[in-house]
């Protein structure tokens, strides 16, 4: 059942982003859209209340409990960024916004970004663990949260494997290819080397 849930949450993210998109650039509604958006974190708090009924009813924790906890964590931390993209990219094609922007590919400017995405995942794996452990404290029973302890190791698993991105961009940036062109901040940053 609750994996049902945080799989309706991701679907109800997507077409209540479309939606709150949709009524801001095709039917000329921004009032509209911005209310359509602000009801995204609406879907966590729906997945956050479901988890810990079901645990407070009784349910002795288990993987799904644990990634609901997760999914909290990244949908906060990536949230606001997930929907500037959506943004950017339905602006430009419904409204004739300018193109969106992608990730530097070199230099400083890629550097910067790798650790700004970083702070996000570290963010996440805070909101995801301090969510897990209010949950084990007001369950109050070690026997049935203890699959929930599991998953602060998973999640700082997934920090440590993602440190390597920008740990690797900061000791070994990447570089353009002999004639390949470097535009915008890219070129300031290489410039600037």
């Amino acid at each position: 059942m609750l994996l049902a849930l945080i799989a309706a949450c991701e679907i109800g993210f997507w077409l209540v982003l479309g939606a709150g998109l949709s009524a801001r650039y095709l039917l000329r509604r921004p009032r509209l859209g911005t209310v359509l958006l602000v009801c995204v974190p609406l879907l966590d708090v729906v997945l956050l209340t479901a988890t810990v009924i079901d645990l407070r009813g009784g349910a002795t924790a288990n993987f799904t409990h644990g990634l609901s906890a997760a999914y909290l964590g990244y949908s906060v931390a990536f949230g606001r960024s997930m929907v500037r993209w959506a943004d950017e990219r339905f602006a430009h094609r419904f409204a004739g916004g300018p193109p969106p922007k992608g990730k530097p590919k070199y230099g400083s400017a890629r550097v910067r970004y790798e650790w700004r995405e970083f702070g996000k995942a570290a963010l996440a794996t805070a909101i995801g663990c301090g969510v897990l452990l209010t949950m084990i404290a007001v369950v109050d029973d070690p026997d049935r949260t203890r699959a929930l302890l599991g998953w602060t190791a998973r999640l700082g698993m997934v920090l440590a494997i993602w440190s390597i991105w920008p740990i690797s961009h900061t000791f070994w940036p990447a570089k353009p290819k002999p004639g390949q062109e470097i535009i915008g901040s890219e070129a300031e940053s290489a410039a600037r080397r």
